[in-house]
């Protein structure tokens, strides 16, 4: 089921693992190779043809610089963030406790109650957009930040319970058990015993739902109108004019929309291999 580590293969095999893997990189790694290369050329350059070629000067910082001078890309770094981070918080928070629900407590419907969650993760979200978009302007939530938090969340919660139901199930039934006889409440149970166990999976639900909400495009554009609370996907447009793209400074502009993501991927990447592997060597 699972593939063999590579030194048990035979030194040919080993030979032309090594020679084809550095290609496969290369060739993953060529559409991020380009949008940097885009996002240091002229505006020259690109309007003459020179997309795909070596650029002819390199504009690094006056490129980076100018889509602050150009755009409220600090404004919408900032929107990103007052959206990103409650959403994680309140998602993961919800999806312990409705996970630990499902996987703990057995009652009539909670069968029934997972296969919808789990069901909510299958619906395509732009069937919902005109829903969705009716639902905000007539509460009240269109064009705001908390709104953007509270529909992201919505969305978000499925999968996660879906995720952190099925860690917590993996769990001892006996831990739960013992502390039930010695006469702790289900509150500290859920706190003291629960979470510490599920910490990995916690940290690796945080990173996936964070990259998940910092790179939508879709719904910032849905439930959003101006500018004073677009996150940085949605608001990079404003680079390109009527008239004119400057595709150079989207492209600067979408590496630096890439930077938080990435940098959190690499500061929890301890705990987030550890979450994706709990549970799969058997003790």
């Amino acid at each position: 089921m699972f593939p063999k580590p590579i030194n048990t293969f035979s030194p040919k095999y080993q030979l032309i693992y090594k020679i084809v893997l550095p290609i496969v990189l290369i060739i993953w790694l060529l559409p991020l190779i380009a949008i940097f290369l885009t996002s240091v050329r002229s505006a020259t350059d690109i309007n003459t043809g020179n997309v795909f070629g070596w650029p002819s000067q390199f504009l690094l910082i006056e490129n980076y610089s100018e889509i602050f001078k150009r755009s409220k890309a600090i404004l919408y770094l900032k929107n990103s963030f007052l959206i990103t981070i409650p959403t994680v918080i309140l998602s993961v928070s919800l999806a312990c406790l409705a996970g630990y629900a499902l996987a703990i407590y057995r009652f009539r419907w909670s069968l029934p109650l997972f296969f919808i969650f789990v069901a909510g993760n299958f619906i395509p979200f732009q069937i919902l957009m005109i829903p969705v978009r009716d639902m905000s302007v007539s509460t009240g939530l269109y064009n705001t930040i908390s709104g953007q938090v509270l529909f992201h969340a919505a969305f978000q919660t499925g999968f996660c319970t879906f995720f952190m139901r099925n860690f917590i199930k993996a769990l001892p039934f006996e831990l739960i058990e013992s502390g039930r006889i010695e006469g702790v409440s289900e509150a500290k149970i859920f706190l003291y015993i629960v979470l510490p166990l599920v910490r990995p999976a916690l940290a690796a639900l945080a990173v996936l739902i964070f990259t998940f909400v910092w790179n939508d495009f879709f719904w910032a554009t849905v439930l959003t109108q101006g500018e004073s609370v677009k996150p940085i996907t949605a608001g990079i447009r404003s680079l390109n004019g009527q008239y004119v793209n400057n595709w150079h400074l989207v492209s600067a502009a979408s590496l630096c929309a890439a930077i938080p993501p990435v940098a959190m991927f690499f500061l929890m990447q301890k705990h987030f291999i550890a979450g994706l592997t709990l549970g799969s060597v058997k003790q």
